[in-house]
């Protein structure tokens, strides 16, 4: 039996392939080349050997691996590169991208599925792809009677708000887009504003199921807002500081897991209200009211708030990652750089081939710390995702009352008594000045 449709023909597919590139070289051509332009004429380029680097220069050097790696290692120098590569946009976005297709082949697992097949060679690898091809060449509808202003501009302010998350959370050792000293802080007053930009998409619809899904999410994120911010206040005790990178860094021994159970118990069941996962998905209950605040969002508005969405549950997996599983902290499984033969290069036979300019990307970027970290990260952050998508297959959908009285009882509760787990364990000395280190 064939998969492919009765009407498939493979001259209309490959036409509409060589449209949708044009259309690309199009876009890209009258709105990417003068981006690209305006941040080389505001961003100063870096100094190579006594020369101004310049594109045309950069070009040159792609034929010569020696000059080529001092300017790869000036560009991961800049905060361009943190920001869009490493450990910023770029990074989470490939994170985010994993989590979408291992949801979907584990979801189909738990519930006797096959999941993406077909598109990609390898378990429907390419799906991803497809689908997002799909919301891009997708007609954005506007409702008749939508704030158009407000509409097109709510989804764009998620992802902002998801990408703004994701800067503030540091991955390894001096890597952060932004290391700032007031860094939880800067987390609170970023996760204050999801709320805010879910109401207005939905209030700005102008439709009913889209309005009672914001109204759900508003209650559900204001409800598990405050025992959030009050789980997190023991680790901000005992740590004496609110910079993130620091919190991780004092992790060097033991996770602050280990003394402060009940908070990331807590930290993480407000996580998943946070993040609208089951079973506190009622603001997109598709059985009741469609897809909730997402109803009236088509083609690429639609896409730009799920990759919001899953940029903010990476950013909420490496937060919760960060604060209590020791962030970068792990034992050292990544092998020493070879720098002899950065220094002095590796022998052929007869010929050493030796690329000059390697050492000191590998001893000042491109660390053995820098690459552990990294790994221990990742390794630490895969496995919270995976504990946050479990209960999607698993558990039931609550009702909303039975959801508030969690919030607003139970949990704020359960936060006060890890506040005073962090109190006594400072009062006793078994952590701060003179405990454990």
């Amino acid at each position: 039996m064939s998969v492919i449709a009765p009407n498939f023909k493979l001259s209309k597919f490959i036409q509409s392939l060589i449209s949708d590139v044009v259309w690309a070289l199009m876009i890209m051509t009258l709105i990417g080349l003068p981006i690209v332009m305006m941040v080389l004429f505001f961003i100063p380029m870096p100094v190579i050997d006594g020369e101004l680097l310049t594109p045309f220069l950069a070009f040159t050097y792609l034929a010569d691996p020696s000059r080529l790696l001092p300017v790869i290692q000036a560009f991961m120098e800049t905060d361009m590169f943190k920001v869009m590569a490493f450990p910023g946009f770029g990074f989470a976005a490939l994170l985010a991208a994993g989590t979408i297709f291992v949801e979907r082949k584990m979801l189909a697992k738990l519930q006797l599925r096959v999941g993406p097949f077909y598109c990609g060679k390898v378990e429907g690898i390419l799906q991803l792809m497809g689908d997002g091809l799909k919301l891009i060449s997708k007609e954005i509808i506007i409702p008749a009677k939508a704030d158009k202003p407000i509409f097109w501009a709510a989804p764009v302010l998620f992802v902002a708000s998801a990408a703004a998350f994701v800067a503030l959370i540091p991955v390894a050792p001096g890597w952060v887009v932004a290391d700032v000293d007031m860094g939880l802080l800067g987390v609170f007053a970023v996760i204050g504003f999801f709320p805010i930009v879910t109401i207005l998409s939905a209030w700005s619809a102008n439709s009913k199921f889209p309005f009672i899904g914001g109204i759900r999410a508003l209650f559900q994120m204001v409800s598990f807002e405050i025992p959030l911010i009050l789980s997190l206040l023991g680790v901000v005790m005992v740590t004496g500081t609110l910079n993130l990178s620091e919190i991780a860094a004092s992790q060097s021994s033991f996770p602050w897991i280990v003394f402060l159970p009940v908070g990331a118990i807590v930290f993480f069941i407000t996580m998943l209200a946070e993040l609208e996962r089951i079973p506190f998905d009622l603001p997109e209950a598709e059985s009741e009211i469609v897809a909730g605040w997402l109803t009236e969002l088509s083609g690429m508005m639609y896409g730009l708030v799920q990759l919001g969405t899953y940029l903010k549950l990476y950013a909420f997996a490496a937060l919760f990652v960060v604060l209590f599983l020791g962030g970068w902290n792990g034992p050292m499984i990544v092998p020493p750089l070879p720098m002899e033969i950065a220094t002095h290069g590796m022998e052929m036979g007869p010929v050493t081939v030796k690329i000059s300019g390697l050492e000191p990307l590998l001893s000042q970027v491109i660390t053995q710390e820098m690459l552990n970290g990294t790994l221990w990260f990742v390794l630490k952050t895969v496995g919270v995702i995976f504990f946050i998508l479990l209960p999607r297959g698993v558990f039931p959908r609550i009702r909303v009352d039975m959801l508030l009285n969690l919030g607003w009882t139970k949990l704020i509760g359960l936060a006060f008594v890890n506040i005073f787990i962090a109190l006594g364990l400072l009062y006793a000395g078994v952590l701060g000045p003179g405990g454990l280190q």
